[in-house]
C-alpha cells in the first residue's frame, strides 16, 4: 500500500476556529502537515483533500479509485445521513477507514450514528489528529495482510509468505 488519499469533510476547514474545546486548536492546515510528514516517514504518497460538498466529495472519491491503495475519510456531518457518500465507499472497491476528531459516540445522540460505518474497513475516533496516523499505520497492516494472503493462497508456502511479508515491512 503506498498511494493514500485523506479526505476531510465539511467544516473541517475552521478546524482551529469552531468549537476548539470539541476538535482542538490544531488548524487543517496543521493537521496536514501532521499527516503529510508521518506519511512521508512511512514511505506513502498521500494526496490530502477537503470540501463542504457532498458532491465534490464522492467525485473525489471516484477519481481517486485508480489511484489510491487506500482511504482515510473523515466524513464529519455527513457521517450520519449521507447515504450517497455511503454508497461511493462502498463503490470505489478500496479500504476506507472512518476517522473523527472527537469520540462521536459521547457527542449529541443524532451524532453518534454512521451511515458509512459498515462500508469502511475500521473506524477510529476520539484521539484527535492522532487518528490519522493511526489509520495510515492501519492501511499499511491491512495491505500487508491482503499481500501475505494472496502470497500464501498463490504458494501455499508459509515460508514464501512470511518473507514477503518482511520485504513489505522495508
Amino acid at each position: 500500500m503506498k498511494n493514500i488519499a485523506v479526505v476531510h469533510g465539511p467544516n473541517l476547514n475552521l478546524l482551529g476556529e469552531r468549537e476548539p474545546e470539541v476538535y482542538g486548536a490544531m488548524t487543517l492546515a496543521d493537521l496536514n502537515q501532521e499527516v503529510t510528514t508521518f506519511a512521508q516517514a512511512m514511505g506513502l504518497e498521500i494526496r490530502v483533500f477537503q470540501s463542504n460538498s457532498e458532491g465534490t466529495m464522492i467525485d473525489f472519491l471516484h477519481e481517486q479509485r485508480k489511484w489510491a491503495d487506500g482511504v482515510v475519510i473523515n466524513p464529519a456531518a455527513f457521517t450520519h445521513y449521507s447515504y450517497a457518500l455511503r454508497d461511493a465507499i462502498a463503490a470505489i472497491g478500496l479500504p476506507v477507514i472512518e476517522v473523527h476528531l472527537s469520540n462521536i459516540l459521547e457527542r449529541e445522540e443524532f451524532r453518534r450514528h454512521s451511515v458509512v460505518a459498515d462500508v469502511c474497513v475500521a473506524r477510529l475516533m476520539g484521539l484527535g489528529y492522532r487518528g490519522y496516523l493511526r489509520a495510515l499505520e492501519h492501511l499499511v497492516g491491512f495491505g500487508v495482510r491482503k499481500e501475505l494472503d494472496n502470497q500464501v493462497a498463490q504458494s501455499n508456502d508459509l515460508d514464501t509468505g512470511l518473507k514477503t511479508c518482511v520485504n513489505l515491512l522495508k
